[in-house]
């Protein structure tokens, strides 16, 4: 029973129909959640970092590279399959409205997560290549190259015919716009 007073409707999920229907958001929005969880993720990064080093009892910043970035790697695979899967968002996802679901409307599968965190970083790989291709970089050339991959790989998203990001055509997902709920009222 609903009423006035109850909150037993609060937690219904909307029909599979209207969530399947939700618009995409706009490429800038996107650009903006991409940029604030970097932001964010350098918290996520700095306490596995420190955690890595620890536990390993990393003495100098030169040892142990190899197995941190596998760390890092695992840590943020985890980060990204569980708010993925466990309501379609992240901190940063949250913030600028967005929501990851799958192409019909449904909740993502932890599977089909993993599978996107993994593709994801095809946003990356492009920029990564030219580097490890030419060699010694300076930090300038390096942020350069980064900032002209994700953008490049970002473009191609108008390219797809629902303005998907291509590893989440790849993947089944898609992201949309998801407003917070509105406010009720106090009476």
């Amino acid at each position: 029973m609903t009423g006035p007073g109850s909150d037993a409707g609060a937690a219904v999920a909307p029909p599979e129909n209207v969530v399947a229907t939700r618009p995409v958001p706009g490429l800038w929005r996107r650009l903006a959640c991409f940029l604030y969880e970097g932001v964010l993720l350098f918290g996520v990064v700095m306490i596995a970092g420190y955690l890595y080093s620890s536990l390993t009892q990393q003495r100098h910043a030169l040892q142990g590279q190899t197995g941190l970035r596998v760390f890092l790697f695992a840590v943020l695979g985890l980060y990204f399959t569980w708010f993925w899967s466990h309501g379609g968002q992240t901190v940063a996802m949250k913030t600028w409205h967005l929501r990851l679901q799958r192409r019909g409307g449904g909740p993502v599968t932890p599977a089909r997560a993993a599978a996107r965190y993994l593709l994801c970083w095809a946003w990356f790989l492009p920029a990564l290549a030219v580097l490890g291709w030419r060699g010694a970089a300076s930090g300038a050339s390096i942020a350069m190259a980064l900032i002209l991959g994700v953008l490049g790989y970002a473009l191609l998203a108008l390219f797809h015919p629902e303005r998907q990001f291509w590893h989440d055509a790849a993947c089944g997902t898609r992201l949309v716009h998801a407003p917070p709920p509105p406010r009720r009222k106090r009476a």
